[in-house]
């Protein structure tokens, strides 16, 4: 085993070195004639069958490698940076990554693609997989720093959320007002520490999720939950795999589903501190936004709002949206809304499969102080853990998301997103 492990670690090497020189000769992407293009495709096509290959053989090696036999948590953003010092040729390493950021979508070569074929055999495997998903449920460095202030306070302002507890409830409150809460990798930053906060502090029994008012030319004045991924900057290179595509689904919003992971009393017989939560929608919810109500406790939306998953126009995939909807709403309501890009009203009777209260927009503060205390009851804890778990087996979204690392990697670089965005980006977000 030892002697293959180095043989695969070192052809693996060797490929992505071919893939170098041949890349170093070539004018940048944007600039390639058809047949250079075809020639670099076909480069990474064999480094890339071989690093499969090499991880479906060792994914275990290399990540016992990485984390010291699993001695060490790593977030995925350290584990991708762990494996390219350790693993030459293997994930793309920070310096390449930064040269790829500085540019368009459309001008970059791919290399985020080999972190997708890593993330996919690590969260695949039954032992390496596990590990991974638990390191991205511990709390942030940035949440534990923030925590005394906070329970000081009550209150802590970021750029893109702000947070505060309120008679026993934590209200997160999104607040890009000038991009209608089109998310980036700060939006996701300051959610989960955000989240980490609201699940951290004793002092809070249910948290809620609203949007806040906008200064956006088209909605000045009203409030808006969230027009899905930023697609300007999805354009313009700014939105990546790991810190934002792969962080936002085992991050944040996998600690509203399952909790935070931390060492203290009583972690022996429940290990993440959880709590249920609100989500209140006003004018729409798009694409991530969406995404986000399939995890709540309890959605109440405005009558006049809307909820859509516009993957089809986008290219992408709508996170773990495929995953969830389903059973939300049946299999082919998921279709009509994902193949087909099917809006639900709030009032039209399907739109009940996501929503559990509508009401008009002057009593959604009412609506929310209800269901927090309907959700501050004792039980509701126990019962929400085993609902979770029956509705969404630890495995079955290790599985998920295990595919979903990879194929959304492969659609960052398809030619009709890079169309779309560009068209997209001169309108707006998404």
């Amino acid at each position: 085993m030892t002697e293959l492990f180095a043989a695969g670690r070192a052809a693996v090497s060797a490929a992505a070195g071919r893939v170098d020189d041949l890349l170093a000769a070539l004018p940048v992407p944007a600039r390639r004639a058809p047949e250079q293009r075809a020639a670099a495709a076909a480069a990474h096509e064999e480094a890339r069958a071989l690093r499969t290959r090499f991880l479906a053989a060792h994914a275990d090696d290399v990540y016992a490698e990485l984390t010291a036999d699993r001695t060490r948590y790593l977030r995925i953003e350290e584990l991708v940076e762990a494996a390219a010092a350790a693993f030459p040729g293997l994930v793309p390493d920070a310096v390449r990554l930064k040269e790829e950021r500085g540019r368009e979508q459309a001008a970059k070569e791919g290399h985020e693609i080999d972190q997708g074929i890593f993330l996919r055999a690590v969260l695949r495997s039954p032992v390496a997989g596990p590990h991974l998903l638990d390191a991205m449920l511990r709390p942030t460095r940035r949440a534990l720093d923030l925590l005394p202030e906070f329970r000081r306070t009550g209150r802590v302002a970021m750029e893109a959320v702000v947070l505060e507890r309120r008679d026993g409830a934590a209200h997160l409150t999104m607040c890009r007002d000038d991009r209608l809460n089109a998310e980036d990798e700060r939006q996701v930053e300051d959610m989960e520490t955000a989240v980490d906060l609201a699940l951290l502090d004793p002092d809070v029994r249910v948290g809620v999720l609203r949007g806040g008012e906008m200064s956006h030319p088209r909605y000045r004045g009203r409030r808006v939950f969230s027009a899905g991924i930023n697609l300007k900057m999805l354009h313009s290179g700014d939105i990546p795999l790991v810190g934002f595509l792969l962080r936002r689904e085992l991050g944040y919003i996998s600690k509203i589903v399952r909790g935070v992971l931390t060492d203290r009393p009583g972690a022996w017989h429940t290990p993440t501190v959880e709590k249920p939560w609100v989500a209140v929608v006003d004018g729409f919810a798009i694409g991530g936004g969406a995404q986000l109500l399939y995890v709540f406790d309890h959605v109440i939306a405005a009558a006049d709002s809307y909820v859509s998953l516009p993957a089809a126009k986008e290219g992408i995939i709508p996170g773990a949206g495929n995953f969830r909807l389903g059973r939300c709403g049946g299999p082919r309501l998921s279709r009509q809304v994902i193949l087909h890009g099917r809006r639900l009203h709030a009032s039209e009777p399907d739109a009940r499969c996501v929503l559990d209260e509508v009401c008009e927009p002057d009593a959604l503060d009412a609506a929310a102080e209800r269901a927090v205390a309907d959700l501050s009851a004792p039980a509701v804890l126990v019962n929400r853990r085993m609902i979770n778990l029956a509705e969404e087996p630890p495995d079955a979204f290790r599985a998920y998301m295990a595919e979903f690392a990879l194929q959304q990697a492969l659609r960052l670089y398809g030619e009709d997103v890079i169309t779309k965005v560009g068209r997209f980006a001169g309108k707006g977000t998404s």
